[in-house]
C-alpha cells in the first residue's frame, strides 16, 4: 500500500479534494491511504510551542528543529520520500510524480510562518518541492495538489490507464484539444477530421494540436521538445487546429 503522511499544524484541512473520486475509491480498496500528524502535539511548554523567531532578527516565526524533529522521527520512513513543500524548492513536474509514485510512500512536511529551520532540513534530508512561483499561507493546499498528481499514477487508480498516456507533459507537449457532443454547438462545430473514423489522421491532427497549443502557451516546453524531436512547424486549417 502507497502511504502518505501530512506533518501540519491544520490537520482538519485534509482529506480535502483527497477524499472524494478516484482518489476515495483508490483508499477504500486498499490502493493507497493517509494520516495527519499535529505538529503542535510535539510542541514544547505549556503552550505546545512550535516556532522561535528568526535569528538575526526580522518579521515572522520560524518553526523549531527540535519540534519538526520530533514529528518527522515518529514516522516510518523506509522507502519514502520527505518532502517539504516550499516556494523555494525545485519545481514539481510530472517527471518527478512518476518518481514519487515509485516509492513506497510520501511524508510531507507543511510549512507555516516564515519556513522551518534549516538544520533539520539539512539533517533529514528533505526534499524542498515548489508548486509553482507563487507563495501561499502555509504548505497543506500544495501537499494536497502534489498527493493528487502522485497517486492517480498509481496501477488500479485511473479507470482506463491508457489515458494517462496521452495527457499534458507525459510526452514533453500539452494536451491537444478536446471535443464531445453535440457535433454542432450554436455555430461552432467539431473539425472533420475528429469525424472521419481515420485513426492516423486523428493521431496526427491531436499532435499537431498539441505541438500549436504548447508553442503558443508554453514555449519553453516547445524548445525542450523540438530539441529531442524532428519538429515540422504544426500545420493549419481546419483539419489540424
Amino acid at each position: 500500500m502507497f502511504e502518505t503522511s501530512f506533518i501540519t499544524l491544520f490537520p482538519e484541512a485534509f482529506p480535502g479534494p483527497l477524499g472524494v473520486s478516484i482518489l476515495e475509491r483508490a483508499r477504500k480498496e486498499g490502493i493507497w491511504d493517509w494520516e495527519t500528524i499535529q505538529l503542535r502535539e510535539f510542541g514544547l511548554g505549556k503552550h505546545r510551542n512550535v516556532d522561535a523567531p528568526p535569528t538575526g532578527g526580522g518579521a515572522g516565526m520560524v518553526l523549531r528543529p527540535d519540534v519538526a524533529a520530533a514529528a518527522l522521527d515518529s514516522i516510518v520512513t523506509d522507502n519514502k520520500h520527505l518532502i517539504y513543500l516550499s516556494p523555494r524548492g525545485k519545481p514539481f513536474t510530472q517527471k518527478m510524480a512518476h518518481e514519487f509514485a515509485s516509492s513506497r510512500g510520501l511524508i510531507m512536511f507543511c510549512g507555516r510562518f516564515e519556513g522551518l529551520d534549516q538544520r533539520v532540513i539539512d539533517t533529514h534530508g528533505l526534499e524542498e518541492v515548489s508548486m509553482g512561483d507563487f507563495v501561499l499561507a502555509g504548505g497543506e493546499v500544495a501537499a494536497m495538489a502534489l498527493t493528487e498528481a502522485v497517486v492517480r499514477l498509481l496501477p488500479g487508480v485511473a479507470g482506463n490507464a491508457d489515458s494517462l498516456s496521452d495527457e499534458s507533459f507525459e510526452n514533453g507537449l500539452l494536451e491537444h484539444d478536446q471535443y464531445t457532443m453535440p457535433r454542432q454547438w450554436g455555430p461552432h462545430g467539431t473539425p472533420d477530421v475528429l469525424l472521419s473514423g481515420d485513426h492516423k489522421r486523428i493521431a496526427e491532427w491531436r499532435l499537431n494540436s498539441a505541438k500549436a497549443l504548447t508553442k503558443q502557451r508554453r514555449p519553453d516546453l516547445y524548445a525542450a521538445y523540438s530539441e529531442t524531436h524532428d519538429i515540422q512547424a504544426p500545420e493549419t486549417g481546419d483539419e489540424h487546429y
